[in-house]
């Protein structure tokens, strides 16, 4: 399941997003995918593999933990 958090601040016409998300392999492996950029725009992506899931999961939570503390907050 995605995550998607947002981060906005008009006073530094900032608005951005974040998305994590853990996908299976072909081969039993698990990839987190990490989209981000300006609200309305394409973004920018990232692919990380890891053999199994509980791998994956650990860095796609440490990751959520990391843009958490600077400033992103869930989206709606």
């Amino acid at each position: 399941m995605a995550q998607r958090m947002t981060k906005i601040d008009p006073a530094k016409n900032m608005a951005r997003f974040y998305e994590i998300d853990i996908q299976p392999g072909l081969f039993g492996d698990f990839s987190v995918l990490r989209h981000w950029g300006r609200i309305g725009t394409n973004g920018q992506s990232l692919e990380g593999w890891f053999s199994d899931e509980d791998a994956a999961a650990t860095i796609a939570e440490r990751i959520a933990r990391q843009k958490t503390g600077r400033g992103y907050k869930p989206a709606i």
